[in-house]
């Protein structure tokens, strides 16, 4: 033993030395390389080796493998291949899937190998010669062919074909699926074509047609294959086993989805169990959409570890399920049910079961379905397969059809309800009817009394409980004793007229069947009283309340108090028709509002309803309410027309428009549309309404819908106007479709201010042509021009070129002084010529004058003060004067007898008359008597006293005419007639002398 061991080390300390000594140049190349096919895989299969030495070295290695097609050896694969190599001198093995069948082409397999130790160096050997396996493309037969033939592959594969034509052919094109063409490459061999299709889908048939149309010297002129595209098994869904009779166990399982593959490439299930290793089924998918069922006989097992496979080309899938068939009973549908021992309110059901054999103890359940569709579920007390159970029911309804069947389950371990019996229709026996009638009247007066209609309908407790049902009606006065009245009304109506008296009635109704009667409803109707109050319940002129609508029903309310014990709610599903569907409904005392829907109600249709209080069987009116579901426009416009027209405005009504429940909706007002020639809106007092066409209206509301009269204000005369009137509800407004034409009348007014002004200017100027001179002396009098007058034609009369009349030079008749103390300091005046004043204001001197016998005014000297004389300003110049030529104008009183006459003081030319240059006036007179002037104060009449003239203490307006003499003091009481006849007759108005009496 130690020399074997003693032999081996040194032959490995040999080779490793060798191994280091050439590790430069030491190469493993590969030997021995065998390259095959499998056609069935489409796989180059590859084997090679390499020397000894490596193997006993057990050394890890890479290869490097090429893979090549055709002659021109294309490299179209590389791959590196690792392994450890083994002691044992195993043959490497490598394999590679082709795209391109294997049959098409020629293939090449070449390697070379590296160490990956760290002993060696990483250098690649040699490569190996090319080892090739042929193709069909390098045979000489003249037949065609196709590749891949009948190919299974996977939806949205990448699948490549390739078509080889004999010997001296060519290939012409190639077909996909019946519409796809291809043509071979002019650049490529034309015997052999290759063609890809990518992402490739099912079709609705078993297989896809690939074919290649050759020519050439073979006797067949085409080659074709099928392909197959679908996908892969999926995993088994819904496994369930179950047994009915505890002899044989059946499982059923859902394929899933379809996976497009038919015949023999369909899915394929084998059911194996673990514990006996056995293989219970093997089926094979007909239709995905229909579970697949396998059976087999149970034996003494009980417990089963099942796994189920489901395989196609494409692959494999596999689900696991454990069991124990004593929890996966499932029994078999019970049969001859049967009814025994029925009565009115009680059914008693019998049924048998299988198997008879095998006891099984089973739970029951029975199915009551009603004829309104409610079903009932009932669970027996567990019973024997093998016995004659039986269930009896109880609470039914008499006379009154009910459908029963049955199924059952384990009792023990429950898994599953068995499929349902066949279905058994059974009557029950007749009962007296049960429950009350919801009984409701209508009173109409009538003459003599009152005719009553009664309406009934059965309560949600009420039952016929039988056939020949009809309904009795009772009524009797309530005041006195009197025989009740009766009568019988067939099941088919469920309304009745009665005619009672005024008297207070009890009206009882009741069903009746071929068993007994039900109890009976009862109502009572009140006593008419002399104002008709019951009369008035069911009128229709009572004032309403209107009450909002929706799609789901008219909401009505009303005020709830403890005075009823309920309340009823009445009204007609047809309002307009003869038979309106009389309904009504009740409601429980604490209830104050409903919502009344109805299948019947109808947009644009109005509902009445009317409210009522019920107590003691007694009902009383409450109020009447009214309203729509949805308001809809009206159907019918106003019939404008136009009532009265002036130049500005227009009246339009539309007496006989009808507001009442006729329209489809509460008629809310009305708009008054205006349209003008101009079609544009700028009357005052109305809105704007655009059409859809563009035009512009007036528009004017009325929210009153009494009101059918409007007036339209604020028109143009002699203008046309088109109206038109629409009614609007809470649905709207129909559009306008006619308009009423008028026109504005004449306006006459215009020409008022022109008469008004035209016949005062004619009379006016009539009258001014017929009184012409009278109106030239009233508006333009003449004025006497100064420069004229003969009194200045003498030289003793100029004053700076300028001619003045001086009252020196006028020398007065009579004039006496009476003061001259105060006249020389004044004195203004020396021998006819003008002195310059002083600076200071003169206060003015008052002159007396008195009357002598000849009837001259005469200065007196006894008077108090001086006579002072003025010049007459009115014959001197404007530039002389100046512009301020007058002051303010003042009164004194003086004696008794006396007079005074309040003067305007001048500021210049005063002179002071002495004693001795007084002389008479009437001199004066007679000596000029050929100078006249006239005087700017209007002359009194010859009859006129002095104490008539008007006086006042206010300043009199200046006049561009200047005064004629100033007088100062006080004057004269009284003159003569003949000195004021002296004056000229037509001396001006405009003087500013005035005569004041003496007297205040």
């Amino acid at each position: 033993m130690d020399h074997f061991v003693l032999q081996t080390i040194l032959l490995y300390t040999a080779l490793c030395f060798s191994i280091y000594q050439g590790q430069e140049t030491q190469e493993f190349l590969p030997t021995f390389l065998k390259v095959s096919k499998n056609l069935t895989l489409q796989r180059l299969l590859v084997e090679w080796d390499v020397s000894d030495s490596a193997h006993k070295f057990e050394l890890e290695m890479v290869f490097d493998i090429q893979v090549s097609r055709t002659e021109e050896m294309n490299v179209v694969w590389t791959e590196y291949y690792n392994t450890t190599l083994s002691k044992l001198k195993k043959t490497l093995h490598w394999s590679w899937d082709s795209e391109l069948p294997l049959e098409c082409v020629s293939h090449s397999v070449r390697i070379r190998s590296m160490v990956n130790d760290e002993r060696f160096s990483k250098l690649w050997s040699r490569w190996s010669q090319w080892e090739t396996v042929l193709g069909l493309d390098t045979s000489d037969d003249n037949t065609p062919y196709i590749f891949p033939e009948d190919k299974v592959v996977e939806e949205g594969s990448n699948v490549t074909f390739c078509c080889i034509g004999g010997k001296e052919s060519r290939i012409e094109y190639f077909l996909f699926n019946y519409t796809n063409y291809y043509y071979p490459d002019s650049n490529t061999s034309q015997r052999n074509m290759v063609i890809s299709m990518n992402n490739v889908l099912h079709a609705e048939v078993p297989g896809i047609l690939a074919l290649c149309n050759i020519s050439g010297k073979g006797n067949k002129k085409y080659s074709a294959t099928l392909l197959f595209v679908g996908k892969p098994p999926h995993e088994p869904k819904d496994l369930s086993c179950d047994t009915w009779d505890m002899k044989t166990l059946t499982c059923t399982w859902n394929p899933g989805e379809n996976t497009y593959l038919y015949g023999a490439h369909s899915t394929k299930y084998h059911l194996f169990e673990s514990f006996s290793q056995k293989t219970f089924c093997y089926q094979e998918t007909e239709h995905y959409l229909e579970p697949i069922r396998c059976s087999w006989a149970i034996d003494q097992q009980m417990i089963y570890n099942l796994t189920l496979t489901a395989e196609n080309p494409l692959g494999k899938r596999s689900a696991h399920f454990v069991l124990d068939v004593a929890h996966r009973v499932h029994p078999s549908p019970p049969f001859d049910l049967s009814v025994e021992h029925m009565k009115a309110t009680e059914v008693s059901l019998y049924w048998r079961m299988q198997p008879k054999y095998k006891a099984i103890k089973l739970l029951c359940q029975i199915e009551n379905r009603h004829p309104s569709g409610q079903v009932e579920l009932h669970n027996s007390s567990v019973v024997q397969s093998n016995s004659y159970p039986h269930l009896t029911l109880g609470g039914l309804q008499p006379f009154t059809n009910y459908a029963f069947r049955i199924r059952c389950g384990a009792a023990s371990h429950f898994w599953k309800w068995s499929e349902w019996s066949k279905t058994l229709e059974v009557r029950t026996n007749e009962a007296a009817p049960s429950g009350k009638l919801d009984v409701w009247r209508e009173v109409t007066p009538v003459l003599g009394g009152r005719n009553v209609t009664l309406f009934w309908k059965p309560l949600p407790d009420f039952r016929a409980n039988g056939g020949g049902i009809s309904f009795e009606i009772t009524w009797e006065k309530l005041e006195k004793a009197s025989e009740p009245q009766h009568s019988s009304i067939s099941a088919l109506q469920n309304s009745t007229t009665i005619s009672i008296d005024n008297h207070s009635y009890k009206i009882s109704l009741a069903a009746r069947n071929s068993i007994n009667s039900s109890l009976p409803s009862v109502m009572i109707i009140s006593q008419a009283t002399d104002s008709g109050a019951e009369e008035k319940v069911d009128r229709t002129d009572l004032e309403e309340e209107r009450v909002n609508g929706t799609v789901d029903g008219i909401y009505i309310s009303w005020k709830a108090t403890n005075a009823f014990d309920g309340y009823i709610v009445d009204w007609c599903n047809f309002p307009r028709s003869q038979h309106c569907d009389f309904q009504w409904k009740r409601f429980d005392f604490n209830t104050s509002s409903c919502l009344i829907n109805s299948a019947a109600f109808m947009p644009g249709v109005r509902y009445s309803f009317r409210v009522y209080g019920s107590l003691a069987n007694e009902d009383f009116f409450l109020g009447k309410k009214v309203g729509y579901t949805k308001e809809l426009a009206p159907r019918l416009n106003p019939q404008g027309e136009i009532a009265e027209m002036t130049s500005h405005t227009l009246t339009v009504n539309w007496d006989s428009y009808p507001i009442n429940e006729s329209q489809p909706g509460f008629i809310r007002g009305y708009h008054v549309y205006v349209k003008t020639m101009e079609e544009e809106c700028s009357l005052k007092g109305s809105t704007k309404h655009a059409l859809s066409d563009g035009s512009v209206l007036c528009k004017y509301t009325i929210e009153n819908p009494e009101e059918k009269r409007y007036v339209v204000k604020h028109l143009m005369p002699e203008t046309t106007y088109a109206l038109a009137v629409k009614a609007y509800t809470g649905g709207g407004e129909t559009p306008i479709d006619a308009y009423i034409n008028a026109d504005t009348l004449h306006d006459s007014k215009i020409y008022l201010p022109v008469l008004l002004v035209i016949i005062p200017f004619v009379v006016i100027t009539a009258v001014c042509f017929w009184k012409i001179k009278w109106v030239k002396d009233c508006c333009c009098p003449d004025i006497p021009n100064p420069n004229r007058s003969k009194v200045l034609s003498f030289n003793g009369l100029k004053l700076n070129s300028e001619a003045v009349l001086k009252p020196s030079d006028c020398i007065p008749d009579t004039i006496v002084l009476e003061n001259t103390s105060e006249a020389n300091t004044l004195q203004l005046w020396s021998h006819g010529s003008i002195l310059e004043s002083e600076s200071k204001v003169i206060n003015p001197s008052w002159v007396y004058f008195v009357q002598n016998e000849e009837g001259d005014l005469m200065c007196t000297q006894s008077a108090p003060e001086a006579c002072t004389s003025f010049e007459n300003l009115a014959y001197s110049s404007q530039t002389a004067l100046g512009s301020s030529l007058y002051q303010n104008l003042w009164m004194s009183e003086k004696s008794e007898p006396q007079l005074s006459i309040l003067l305007y003081q001048p500021q210049h030319y005063i002179e002071i008359l002495s004693k001795d240059s007084v002389t008479s006036l009437r001199e004066i007179t007679k000596r000029e008597g050929s100078l006249r002037y006239t005087s700017q104060m209007e002359v009194p009449r010859s009859d006129a006293k002095l104490s008539d003239l008007p006086h006042s203490t206010e300043p009199m307006e200046h006049s561009s005419y200047k005064i004629q003499t100033v007088l100062g003091s006080e004057l004269v009481t009284s003159t003569s007639d003949e000195d004021i006849h002296s004056q000229d007759s037509s001396t001006s108005s405009n003087s500013t002398v005035l005569l004041l009496p003496g007297r205040h």
